[in-house]
């Protein structure tokens, strides 16, 4: 954003790489929890802020995962919700997705 600061909010997210990861690479994402689906590893947790994002898809980069999707996940108060509020930076997203 231009112009204004906000302050970081820790986001949910879950990140889906192609195949199934053994021990040793999953240990590499302390941060997250992991669970095979569909022959693919989803790694899901809470990160404090962008740039510790941005470590995890490094790391992934590093390790040769390919990226499947990218999907932050709203607060558990907006699953409840009819329709989850709108709050700027804060809406359930899948930020990339590659094609199969």
């Amino acid at each position: 954003m231009t112009g204004t600061h906000r302050d970081p909010q820790p986001q949910r997210y879950q990140i889906c790489v192609r195949g199934h990861l053994g021990e040793t690479i999953r240990s590499a994402f302390p941060a997250l929890q992991a669970r095979t689906q569909d022959g693919n590893t989803v790694l899901t947790g809470t990160l404090p802020d962008q740039a510790a994002l941005y470590g995890v898809l490094a790391e992934a980069e590093a390790l040769g995962l390919e990226l499947i999707e990218l999907r932050r996940i709203p607060p558990p108060s907006w699953r409840h919700a009819r329709r989850p509020p709108y709050v700027r930076g804060q809406r359930n997203m899948t930020i990339y997705s590659a094609t199969r």
